[in-house]
């Protein structure tokens, strides 16, 4: 079966990666918000008909996939207007678009939409209760795609890097060059996840979709296996970059105040992911090995 992706947002990192898996049953456009701007209902209505047409040509089936997010964390504090309009406006104007139209959306949600304050890996059913600007703004995203009407799914994901854009591997690259010592806070606990990862999970979820066999849970979670820290997560870049380890100092959050909170614990559970018949992502730190080896 052959499928077309849509995926605003294309110019980010998982957008990149996205784009990248393209081949002879895959068709992936993925324009940059200069090209497709969700706010912009003209913009995404010319998006999705474009998509739907080539679709036809092609005798492929038309999924739109939207990477595009407001995703500075700490910006999002002080412009939280702006980054609502991104991560809540537009999907709510995307998946209005894709309802009249009769195309499926997955939708890339986030793990601040939960507290931070559990000691288990979080459900697809607990409760939402993010801690600052960027995480409403991401469940004001979620509630507008799954009340749209459209046929939805919002896949959240966590402490995402990869190739392409700023991400915290780089920085630490960058910073282990610059820095005899670094310090990184070991009281906030995730699951590091390789975007090349989750965009092959995600053209998974599409084909099952494409397929009319789309898992009955609207909510997924899909992250790298297994938890660390962000001291933790640090090490492990020393590690592959063949840098000391021990030149990395733990500290708490309180010693290294930002201007938006960060949830303490953030660990998704992938079961939900894995009833789906889905594909589970390999453990963190084997994807991060081959991260440096690609």
């Amino acid at each position: 079966m052959r499928l077309a992706l849509l995926v605003p947002g294309g110019s980010g990192q998982l957008g990149r990666d996205l784009a990248a898996l393209a081949g002879p049953e895959l068709e992936v456009v993925a324009p940059g918000s200069a090209e497709l701007d969700v706010r912009s209902a003209g913009s995404v209505v010319a998006g999705v008909d474009a998509l739907v047409s080539r679709a036809a040509d092609s005798g492929a089936v038309p999924v739109v996939v939207n990477a595009s997010a407001y995703t500075s964390v700490d910006a999002a504090e002080a412009d939280e207007v702006r980054a609502f309009a991104v991560n809540a406006d537009g999907p709510r104007v995307l998946a209005a678009v894709c309802s009249s139209r009769r195309v499926p959306l997955v939708h890339v949600s986030t793990d601040y939409v939960f507290p931070g304050d559990g000691s288990s890996p979080y459900e697809v059913t607990d409760a939402l209760k993010p801690l600052g600007a960027y995480g409403r703004t991401k469940a004001a995203g979620e509630d507008a795609v799954l009340g749209s009407g459209a046929s939805a799914w919002v896949v959240r994901t966590s402490w995402v890097y990869g190739k392409h854009r700023a991400n915290f591997v780089k920085t630490i690259q960058r910073l282990e060059g610059e820095r005899e010592q670094l310090t990184v806070v070991d009281d906030q606990v995730g699951s590091p996840t390789w975007a090349a990862d989750l965009a092959g999970g995600l053209v998974e979820l599409s084909r099952r979709i494409a397929a009319g066999e789309g898992p009955e849970s609207r909510v997924l979670h899909c992250t790298g296996g297994g938890e660390t820290s962000w001291w933790g997560f640090a090490r492990a870049i020393f590690e592959e970059i063949g840098a000391d380890p021990e030149r990395v100092r733990a500290c708490t959050t309180d010693e290294f105040p930002r201007p938006a909170p960060r949830p303490g614990y953030s660990v998704l559970s992938n079961a939900s992911w894995r009833e789906a018949g889905l594909t589970p992502l390999r453990n963190w730190r084997e994807a991060l090995a081959e991260y440096f080896r690609a």
